[in-house]
């Protein structure tokens, strides 16, 4: 982490990027806002890839989720700002990881991870990554899985929150006793729901916004601690079935 000297020496700095011919002015807007980031300049020094290590951070210190020694899974690596927090929150060895991460996208590697450059929605993904840690149940599961936009908000916000449902089947039947899960979702409603039927299967559950997520996003993350260790296979076909219900 960078102290605050470090990070106030870089106040006043301000980029500015030019419209190119082949870029709209929307993603001119949206890279000067990214280079201008302070989270984006403070994993550059860091050493962090990416600036979503902050969001990571801010949550564990505040729910300590990562403890040394537990075994973590995490859904959606690349580029791996998380799987780097992972590593150095619960000691994994280079060894020996107990981190694992997949993802469809390339990951450089990073001593301490397993990673897996596989689709996660893949029927044999959730084998794999159980294989991956020597068959042993993960403490923590993490999530910080988007689907790609496609510009409109209904369908991006459905996208993402399958991605959310496919999260936590695969928590509900892999996490040890007593394990956590955390996970990116979209506002929108129907996390409301998702979250009432997590707290049949966890001690609590709630949303956070960390101070890393810009404010005009939409992202929320949920949290739930104690896993009850019960285990529901049917979850999401039971979920779309009450869903159908309302």
């Amino acid at each position: 982490m960078t102290d605050g000297k470090r990070g106030s020496g870089e106040r006043g700095l301000h980029v500015r990027v030019k419209t190119a011919a082949k870029r709209t002015v929307s993603s001119t807007r949206w890279l000067e806002r990214h280079l201008n980031d302070p989270y984006v300049r403070r994993s550059k020094m860091d050493g962090y890839r990416s600036r979503a290590a902050y969001k990571l951070i801010e949550i564990d210190d505040k729910l300590g989720l990562l403890k040394p020694g537990a075994r973590v899974v995490d859904l959606g690596a690349a580029p791996g700002g998380w799987c780097q927090i992972a590593v150095e929150r619960v000691k994994s060895s280079p060894d020996a990881p107990i981190v694992v991460g997949i993802d469809y996208l390339d990951m450089d590697h990073i001593p301490g991870v397993t990673f897996l450059k596989k689709d996660f929605l893949d029927d044999d993904a959730p084998d794999q990554l159980m294989a991956a840690l020597g068959g042993h149940k993960p403490d923590v599961v993490l999530s910080d899985m988007a689907a790609p936009t496609t510009g409109h908000r209904q369908t991006d916000h459905l996208r993402t929150t399958h991605l959310f449902e496919v999260a936590i089947q695969f928590a509900l039947e892999n996490l040890a006793p007593g394990g956590a899960f955390l996970a990116k979702v979209f506002r929108g409603g129907t996390e409301n729901q998702l979250l009432s039927l997590l707290k049949q299967d966890f001690v609590t559950v709630s949303h956070i916004k960390p101070p890393a997520s810009r404010k005009e996003s939409p992202e929320l993350y949920v949290v739930a601690k104690g896993f009850r260790g019960r285990g529901r296979a049917g979850f999401l076909s039971g979920h779309r079935d009450d869903a159908a219900d309302d």
